[in-house]
């Protein structure tokens, strides 16, 4: 019987209501197709690849980069092409995309017959026997122990997960040599709702907890997605409602955390259910579960587990791929309980709408660390909104501990590469470095080993190369709190004298300067200014690493210029007698300007064209705005104050919040007058 279309789904949910499973059915497959996977590489396109070629079809895909993952697929027989081309699809029946992929895509606008992996995989579950595996946390391992379980029993089993495990691949299409056809487990993806699409023989539900706001608007949607899944299959087994005392004779299990002990009980009950008896189940399991998929408190650094090492002076570094405050809270503890020393949390967050719609979650997830460095949040598809910003996670965070000295010390880092950086600077023997996030912060790991390869236990800073910022008073330049690379250096010399004495000296020639904090190269770099004047106007030449430079190829503009190097001199134009009113001396600049409370940098932003970044930033609210010691001033909500308690990741949060409020509010993208803070 070809079991395809209405016809023969209705024909296969009345076997499965007569307790018919599969038995005496012969298969025979759909016509032969070509069909195209845009981005092949990701975990759960290759594994859908692998099914649909195993089903007698002709598979092909393409990726941006060539990866493990591809060249693994063209072992398997399917060809991929690098970069994207409306080639590709030219002769395709059919073209397969994950809601990544942009609908401007060129092959994405050439393809005749679109379809999403979600709804294809579900498909394919729904049309054989099949034990399909969904849930909030645990799909991955829950789904990996169950297929790998009834393997190790004997079982012909076919799989497509999305995770691997050493040598255990993301899919796998079972033993052709059997007349029976495979079992299918696979791991069902509720992300996009096509989970409500999967008629399942067996449905495994590890837990339910709202995630994904993305596509579900409301908890209530994303609950209706699993009740629809568990009423259209045929059996259902909800890991938490399974004793866990079942497993007190397995001492390969006990000894795991909770939340794994759960995914093995569930592997356990299918297999039960199916007709295996707990003695054959005991002969394999240890095997089964002695390995997790990768990413799933996995070590970098070294290549054993923690909890094997006996030597508390080791450093260690650990990856996960927790990003929901549940599993991170999981990942953070079981760190914790093998850490000797200080447990560093590196934490990228993954999509904007899930960091907004979880915000005051996060905070609590983090009990146990000794310091945790956010990372710039991993967008996947989406675009940035205002309040998914890593800032509002750090303000959220700073909030919730506040001056509690038993809890984490918490750093803003610009990239996941500066939070290696300072992570490798810091750790000392019986450190464990965490690396939580689904993003791609996992692509630290080559220069993370590469690193601790060379690095000294007793010294590693002294082994990797240093940066050197030239400064000058340091009053417009934000330094950042991590342990960075980075010297910061003094200029001497002219141009590294105060502002004011060069104010006093030349009284008529820019008595609009008076005031106004800094050294007179940082002037110059930053084309310093006020009431509507540059230092620009009076230069004639600027020495820059001992070569001069007429003022005219400095490249000057608003509060910037294209110098580069290290400022040394300067040569002002020639001081004109001027004739006005008081209003000329400085004075009279000084008595009109605000006067800055201390602990400030002077102004953030620049002023956009035709406008004021206070104005912009008053009528956002932002005056008043704090994270942690750091305040918007009351009296100009351009200036950020630096209180009690301040540290400098407060300061950049604080002003990426004011950048944010503007962009997403008015339109306006605000460019920082502050160096460091890009």
């Amino acid at each position: 019987i070809q079991l395809t279309g209405k016809l023969g789904k209705g024909l296969i949910k009345s076997l499965r209501a007569r307790g018919v499973v599969w038995c005496g059915i012969m298969w025979t497959r759909m016509s032969e197709k070509k069909i195209h996977f845009m981005g092949v590489g990701g975990v759960g396109m290759a594994g859908l690849a692998v099914l649909l070629k195993a089903e007698g079809h002709v598979v092909t895909g393409c990726d941006k980069y060539a990866s493990e993952r591809t060249r693994w697929l063209e072992s398997m027989g399917i060809p991929v092409a690098l970069g994207h081309d409306p080639s590709h699809v030219e002769e395709m029946d059919e073209v397969i995309v994950t809601p990544a992929v942009h609908n401007d895509n060129p092959e994405f606008v050439a393809a005749r017959h679109l379809r999403y992996r979600g709804e294809v995989l579900a498909e394919i579950v729904s049309s054989r026997e099949s034990i399909a595996v969904c849930g909030s946390h645990g799909k991955t391992t829950t789904a990996t122990f169950i297929a790998k379980l009834l393997r190790a029993l004997g079982e012909n089993v076919a799989w497509a997960i999305g995770g691997e495990t050493g040598a255990f691949p993301v899919a796998g299409v079972g033993d052709k040599s059997i007349s029976s056809r495979p079992v299918l487990v696979v791991e069902a993806d509720e992300s996009d709702g096509t989970l409500a699409l999967y008629h399942a023989t067996t449905l495994v539900v590890t837990n339910c907890e709202y995630d994904h706001p993305d596509h579900f608007k409301t908890p209530e949607a994303y609950f209706e997605c699993y009740e629809v899944a568990k009423k259209n299959a045929q059996e259902v087994i909800e890991s938490e409602k399974l004793e866990l005392s079942l497993l007190s004779a397995f001492d390969c299990v006990t000894g795991m955390p909770v939340h794994n002990q759960k995914n093995a009980r569930a592997a356990v009950e299918v297999a039960l259910r199916r007709g295996h008896t707990l003695e054959a189940i005991a002969q394999v399991l240890p095997a089964v579960v002695s390995e997790l998929p990768d990413r799933r408190f996995q070590p970098i650094w070294p290549p054993t587990s923690p909890i094997e090492q006996s030597n508390k002076q080791t450093i260690s570094i650990v990856t996960d791929y927790a990003h929901h405050p549940t599993e991170m809270k999981c990942a953070v503890g079981m760190a914790r309980a093998v850490c000797a020393g200080k447990l560093r949390v590196l934490f990228q967050p993954h999509r904007y709408s899930r960091t907004k719609a979880l915000l005051n979650d996060f905070p609590a997830a983090f009990k146990g660390a000794d310091e945790v460095v956010l990372c710039p949040t991993y967008a996947a598809f989406e675009t940035p909104i205002e309040g998914g910003d890593i800032a509002d996670l750090y303000q959220v965070c700073r909030a919730a501990y506040g001056a509690d000295a038993r809890g984490p010390r918490f750093y803003l880092a610009r990239t996941v590469d500066e939070a290696w950086e300072h992570a490798r600077n810091s750790m000392v023997g019986g450190d464990l470095t965490l690396l939580l996030g689904a993003g791609d912060i996992i692509k630290l790991v080559p220069t993370i080993q590469k690193d601790m390869a060379v690095l000294s236990p007793d010294a590693p800073a002294p082994l990797f190369p240093r940066r050197r910022i030239l400064i000058g008073m340091g009053s417009n330049t934000w330094k950042s709190d991590l342990n960075l690379s980075v010297d910061y250096v003094t200029t001497d010399g002219p141009a590294g004298r105060a502002g004011a004495t060069l104010v006093a000296e030349h009284p008529t020639l820019l008595p609009w300067m008076a005031g106004i904090p800094g050294t007179v190269g940082g002037w110059i770099k930053m084309n310093a200014g006020a009431f509507g004047h540059s230092i620009s106007e009076v230069l004639d030449a600027v020495k820059v690493d001992g070569e001069w430079i007429p003022a005219s190829a400095c490249g000057f503009d608003y509060r910037t210029s294209n110098i580069t190097g290290e400022i040394q001199d300067f040569r002002l134009i020639p001081d004109p007698v001027r004739v006005g009113t008081d209003l000329l001396t400085p004075s009279a600049y000084l008595a009109k300007r605000k006067k800055f409370p201390s602990g400030t940098k002077g102004s953030v932003f620049k002023n956009p064209l035709n406008d004021y970044a206070g104005r912009l930033l008053e009528v956002t609210g932002c005056k008043g705005l704090r994270v942690g010691g750091a305040s918007v001033w009351e009296e100009h909500a351009n200036v950020i104050v630096a209180g009690e308690g301040s540290v400098p990741s407060d300061f950049l949060a604080l002003a990426q919040i004011m950048k944010t409020r503007v962009k997403y509010r008015l339109g306006v993208d605000l460019e920082p007058e502050v160096r460091g803070l890009g």
